[in-house]
């Protein structure tokens, strides 16, 4: 009799504690943000490149630093414009890091295109976006990113 008793005990614990740990929000669980960038690049053969942007993480805006962004083929100047989102952050600093091409690409050409880009903590930029301006391509692929 005293080891049932023991058992329900037990069984009673466990089932509490399971309600509890179902309430509660999951710590390994990542999250999406929004991004909005703007890369501006001018030259004549050797340009210059950078911008900026913000994530909307959790109902906060975050301003963000653009860099690194590769040269291409620059003649004139150009302004791209990007939207997307970034998944799988657990925290706002996350989105910093290098990003680099996954999957087909990430070169930006014609005035219109997408690109799918990660960095080393595992966030994925998934962005679209437009040129406005002369210049054959922009190359995302090493792209910088920080939180300013």
């Amino acid at each position: 009799m005293l080891g049932l008793f023991r058992a329900m005990k037990f069984g009673l614990a466990v089932l509490a504690a399971a309600v509890m740990l179902a309430g509660a929000p999951s710590l390994s669980q990542a999250d999406t943000g929004s991004v909005r960038i703007t890369i501006t690049k001018a030259g004549f053969i050797v340009g210059a490149g950078g911008g900026g942007g913000t994530l909307r993480y959790q109902g906060k805006s975050y301003p963000l630093r653009i860099g690194g962004v590769s040269i291409g083929a620059t003649i004139g100047a150009s302004r791209t414009e990007l939207i997307g989102q970034a998944y799988n952050m657990h925290s706002p600093s996350d989105i910093a890091g290098t990003y680099t091409a996954v999957g087909a690409g990430a070169a930006l050409a014609g005035g219109a295109g997408a690109v799918r880009l990660k960095n080393s903590k595992g966030v994925v930029l998934e962005l679209k976006g437009r040129k406005i301006g002369l210049e054959f391509s922009v190359d995302l692929s090493g792209m910088e990113v920080s939180l300013r």
